[in-house]
């Protein structure tokens, strides 16, 4: 890693600077690697993975690891997987879930985070939160019809419905997500990994 991320991130997992605002303790949840090709960008960790400190460890990353076709193990494979939500503390949960990720971190932190990873390929961005700052010119007026949209962003980047268990409602009232996005997204993540490997084997004189 190199001594710039190296530095970012140990000044990220030591910030406090929404405190005040959080219902508990900030616990920074992210992953990032410079050998990284791809990006996954959601929202803010939830409950359980903060009590954890392990992004995407509930219900909802279940469901995210069938739609990009990764076992836990490539998932956590930081050396293929960056993981930046566009909040990196639990926010704290709203009677219709959990609240919308402090705004903080991403002016804080984002600009300097992401350049650092280099090597991303395929940026798979979930939920409104992370459309809205990852696409601000592309998206359209809703996420929804980003999603439906998709196309135009791939093979780069997927935007997609974030996956907790509270949208199943969404997921039957646009199959298409699963049968049409769900192949093509998954074949763009293993195209992504299978050129990982290939330029290392070259550079490695294999």
């Amino acid at each position: 890693m190199s001594a710039a991320l190296h530095a970012l991130l140990k000044e990220i997992r030591s910030c406090t600077i929404c405190e005040a605002e959080l219902p508990i303790a900030p616990r920074p949840v992210l992953v990032a690697d410079p050998r990284a090709v791809i990006l996954v960008a959601g929202q803010a960790p939830g409950r359980k993975v903060h009590e954890t400190g392990i992004p995407w460890n509930d219900a909802s990353g279940d469901r995210l690891r069938v739609w990009l076709g990764l076992t836990r193990e490539e998932f956590y494979d930081r050396s293929k997987i960056a993981i930046v939500p566009m909040g990196f503390c639990f926010p704290g949960t709203g009677p219709s879930g959990d609240h919308p990720p402090r705004p903080e971190c991403s002016r804080t932190w984002h600009e300097r985070l992401l350049p650092l990873l280099r090597n991303i390929r395929l940026r798979i961005i979930v939920g409104s939160y992370a459309r809205n700052y990852h696409l601000p010119q592309q998206g359209k007026a809703t996420l929804t019809e980003t999603v439906a949209a998709w196309r135009q962003y791939a093979p780069e980047c997927f935007p997609l419905p974030h996956p907790s268990p509270r949208n199943q409602l969404w997921l039957r009232r646009n199959s298409w997500f699963e049968r049409d996005v769900v192949p093509q997204l998954q074949a763009a993540v293993r195209l992504a990994l299978d050129e990982r490997t290939q330029a290392r084997r070259v550079s490695s004189g294999r």
